[in-house]
This record gives C-alpha cells, sequence and structure tokens, in this order.
C-alpha cells in the first residue's frame, strides 16, 4: 500500500509522556521527540493531547465468518433456546435466498439445558437449508435441507440424527454452508471485517485460512481486497499438511506461515479437543486427535527446510503434546537453530503443563493465545469446570507460566468465536479468572501489539515505536497515559488509526 511521503503527530502522549511528536515517513517511524523539537511535515495531524500507541494486531481472525456475523445471524447474545429460535425466525424474513448461515449459539447457560436441533430448525425453517455454528465453531447444527445437500454426511463420524454435527460430519457440512457463499456475499463479509477492525484501532489482522474452514478462492479474495485501499493489513496462513499440497499456497500467495487452524483437535465446548483423560461431563470420550503424529513431523520438517512458519490448532493436553512431539523429532532431525528460526506457532494451546512451556521456549515458538476464552469460559462455574472439572480449569491458558517462561505471546480473538475486541483482550489477559494467571498490564499490551508482529516474523529490533518501526499507530480517544488506561481498564475509542504511515478513513 502506498503511504504518505511525510506526517507528524504532534501533541500526543506516548506511553506514560504526554507532549510529544512522532514524525512518519515512507510510511515508517522516522524521528519521535518532544512535540516543541518536532521537524517540519508535509501533513500535520493534531493529537490534542490523546494517547498514541502501535496499533493492534488481532493474531488470530476468520475474516469472512467475522463478516457474515456482522452483519447476519449472530447468537453469541442470545441466553436461552427460545431467544435464539426467535432470532432464527426474524433472520429469515430478511436474509438472502439460500443457505442461512449464522454463529455464536452456546447452549452451557440456557435454561432449557441443550443446544438447538434439527427439528427445531425445521420447525422455523420448513424446507431451508442453514447451518448455525455453536460458539467455539468446532460443531453446528443443521436443518434437514442442509443434510440433502452433502451426499454421504450422515456416514461420517460425528454426525448425529439430532443434527448436531462434529467431527468430518461437520467439516463437511460447513464446506457446503460456506461454499455456498456467493463473491459479492465474501466481499462485503471481508469488507465489514477490515472496516470494524479499524473502527477498533487494529492494524493487522492474522487470517487463520484453510480448507476445513473456508477456501483457497476466500484466501485470494480477502488478500486482493487488503491490498487493493488502503486499510489494516492482513498476513495470511493456510492450515493444510504439507503432504496434502498445503505449501503450495503458500508459496503462490507469499503467506506468512503453513499452519494456523491445522486442527489436531477441536474444542472444549464440542466435547472435541483432545484429552490424555475423559471429560468429566462425558466420562466416554477424551477428543480425538486428527492426525497421526507421523504426519505432523513430515509437515514440520518440510516447513522447516523450506524456511516457512508452521502453525497447529491445538487445545486440549493430548493435542498440545502430539504437536510438540513432531517438533522434538524434528529439532534432532535439522538442529535447533533451524527449528528456531521459523518460530512455529501453536494456536489455543489453552492446556499446556510445564514441560510443555519449556519445550516452546527452548525451541523458539509462539503461542498465539485467546484471553476472551478465559473471561468467557473460565472460572469455577464457567464451561471448562463442566466440561474439565474444577482442577484442569483452573490449569487452563496458563498466560503468565508461559511470559514468565519466555514463551513469545501474541493475542487474538479467533473472531468470530469471540469478537474481535483488542482492549477487551489485553483486560481478560490481565485479569484471568485463576488468580495468578494472568499477564502483567504492559505484558499484555506488548502481546497485543508487538507481539503480533514478531509471530509473524516481522518484527523491529527497535521496537514498535522507535525510529525504523513501520508507521502503525492508532491514536485514542483519551488524554489518559497509557498506564492509566491499563490500571482502569478504560476501553477508549480509536480516534484516529494509520497503517504503513497513511491516516484511514472509516471503511
Amino acid at each position: 500500500m502506498t503511504a504518505p511521503p511525510d506526517l507528524l503527530l504532534t501533541d500526543v502522549t506516548v506511553g506514560d509522556r504526554p507532549g510529544r511528536a512522532v514524525h512518519v515517513v515512507d510510511g515508517r517511524i522516522a524521528w519521535v521527540g518532544a512535540a516543541a523539537d518536532a521537524p517540519r511535515a508535509g501533513q500535520v495531524l493534531a493529537g490534542e493531547g490523546a494517547l498514541l500507541t502501535p496499533a493492534f494486531v488481532d493474531a488470530h481472525v476468520h475474516a469472512t465468518a467475522t463478516g457474515l456475523a456482522l452483519t447476519g445471524l449472530d447468537l453469541h447474545s442470545r441466553s436461552s433456546l427460545t431467544e435464539a429460535l426467535a432470532a432464527v425466525a426474524g433472520a429469515v424474513r430478511t436474509a438472502p435466498p439460500g443457505i442461512l448461515l449464522g454463529t455464536g449459539w452456546d447452549e452451557t447457560g440456557w435454561s432449557e439445558g441443550r443446544g438447538l436441533t434439527r427439528a427445531d430448525l425445521d420447525a422455523v425453517l420448513g424446507d431451508r437449508p442453514a447451518y448455525l455454528a455453536r460458539v467455539d465453531v468446532h460443531s453446528a447444527t443443521v436443518s434437514t435441507a442442509l443434510l440433502d445437500l452433502v451426499p454421504g454426511i450422515r456416514d461420517l463420524p460425528g454426525f448425529s440424527p439430532d443434527g448436531q454435527l462434529r467431527l468430518d460430519a461437520h467439516h463437511a457440512a460447513r464446506q457446503a454452508a460456506y461454499g455456498a457463499v456467493t463473491a459479492p456475499q465474501r466481499a462485503a463479509a471481508q469488507a465489514a471485517t477490515l472496516a470494524e477492525a479499524v473502527h477498533l484501532g487494529i492494524g493487522s489482522l492474522h487470517e487463520m485460512a484453510g480448507p476445513e474452514v473456508s477456501s483457497a478462492q476466500d484466501l485470494r479474495a480477502l488478500l486482493a481486497l487488503a491490498g487493493e485501499r488502503p486499510g489494516p493489513r492482513v498476513a495470511g496462513y493456510w492450515g493444510e499438511l504439507a503432504e496434502r499440497g498445503g505449501l503450495g499456497l503458500v508459496r503462490e500467495l507469499d503467506l506468512a506461515g503453513a499452519g494456523g487452524d491445522l486442527f489436531c483437535d477441536g474444542a472444549f465446548g464440542s466435547h472435541t479437543a483432545a484429552l490424555s483423560a475423559p471429560y468429566r461431563d462425558r466420562p466416554g470420550t477424551g477428543g480425538a486427535l486428527r492426525f497421526e503424529t507421523a504426519q505432523l513431523v513430515e509437515h514440520v520438517r518440510a516447513c522447516t527446510a523450506a524456511g516457512v512458519q508452521a502453525g497447529f490448532h491445538c487445545i486440549g493436553d493430548a493435542a498440545v503434546g502430539q504437536v510438540l512431539d513432531a517438533v522434538g523429532a524434528v529439532v534432532d532431525e535439522l538442529g535447533l537453530p533451524a527449528v528456531r528460526a521459523c518460530r512455529h506457532r501453536l494456536e489455543h494451546v489453552e492446556m499446556a503443563g510445564r514441560a510443555a512451556v519449556e519445550r516452546m521456549r527452548a525451541w523458539g515458538m509462539v503461542a498465539s493465545v485467546q484471553p476472551a476464552f478465559d473471561a468467557a469460559w473460565g472460572g469455577p462455574a464457567g464451561m471448562y469446570a463442566e466440561r474439565l472439572g474444577s482442577d484442569r480449569a483452573a490449569a487452563c491458558n496458563p498466560f503468565a507460566d508461559l511470559a514468565d517462561a519466555g514463551v513469545a505471546l501474541a493475542l487474538g480473538s479467533d473472531a468470530p468465536v469471540t469478537p474481535m475486541d483488542p482492549w477487551g483482550g489485553v483486560h481478560a489477559a490481565v485479569d484471568h479468572r485463576t488468580e495468578g494467571a494472568g499477564l502483567r498490564p504492559f505484558d499484555a499490551f506488548d502481546a497485543a501489539t508487538h507481539g503480533g508482529w514478531h509471530a509473524v516474523r516481522a518484527e523491529t529490533a527497535a521496537g514498535p515505536l522507535a525510529p525504523g518501526a513501520p508507521a502503525d499507530l492508532a491514536l485514542w480517544d483519551t488524554d489518559a497515559t497509557l498506564s492509566a488506561v491499563l490500571d482502569r481498564r478504560a476501553r477508549p475509542a480509536c480516534r484516529q488509526l494509520v497503517v504503513a504511515g497513511a491516516p484511514l478513513q472509516p471503511l
């Protein structure tokens, strides 16, 4: 994207220092100092004492699905089955023809004690196909008409006659549902996500694409949209094993990595995260690993040999352990320096004991985590405790252990699983529901900004607000210092977002 040649942001508070100025040349910070000493510039943006920070980086997003939730049927706020079905009925009256898409329902707090079923949807929708993802997006309820569009789905693992699909059946239904999204629908959804990012002060998004969550066509369209006009940067990831050709698209599109949502397991809410011991509320199952360890070894080996960053979705302790075993095998084969240079990523990594954390530190890995998960489902009465029991639940999302061990952290939302909300994510990382497991305030803010650049191997040695750093900046509607914003758990509005030195207008 083309940056203005010369921009001065003056009379701003940088960190805890008011009366500062930042000079930007060719999209990078050229000078930082006292406003009284600022050089002349072709364009001046007066801060009037407002707080200036690095722009946020959301390190885990699904842009099209997020945009569809922003513009369509979003069930996150529905507090009962009755409310959810009323929302579905309302959406039918306004949604365009075709498959009805929705996301966000969560039965764990519903008074009816159950989730949506196929019969519920059929009663409201008749012969209208519908795909309604559960909040964790690792299971969904579909209507009979949607099932009829997917030959053989009733024979796949995870199929249930009540329409609540998991595992392979869910993946097949999701592919059919999102495969029916038209190019104009996709473009509108992606534009809505980028516009929301500007509104929230998010300068970069890490798009977690893959054959099970979107498509190569979807990723190409998003990268093209982000590149054709000023707006948030998009770093693309493609979650497909090397043995299945995943590295080809990484090279073709010059992506940030071969991974992200490469699903090694599922999620706690859908009982599909892979555990070393059974679920508390479903004693007969411990979830399931998606791949053989040898497949993961081959993927990490191929990525490391090519100098490409690998990444894996892994939530349960069995999945985390399997991925780390694979990385360890490649350390033995190709050597520690080659593996560390790639900064392989673990997405979510919600159950990581001391040994796992130490291996991540030793091998230079990145933990891409979602603090809003703990805010939504942690605590003694939350979904984690219901699924895992109080002891295992209290150990989930060990942010402090990771940070104290020196594991690099990047914060994301996994939108649309939880909304893009960078200040909320920072505060959730600090106010962890398990005492002692949260981050220090500045560490949380750093993980939500500079941590995202580190995660894509694009950080600058001098830091995010030093000369030479990319001029991705957010000016906030507050004259408080950063320390005060963090201490008060404030959530100021973004007054102005600057990406690559270009002040952005609302999209």
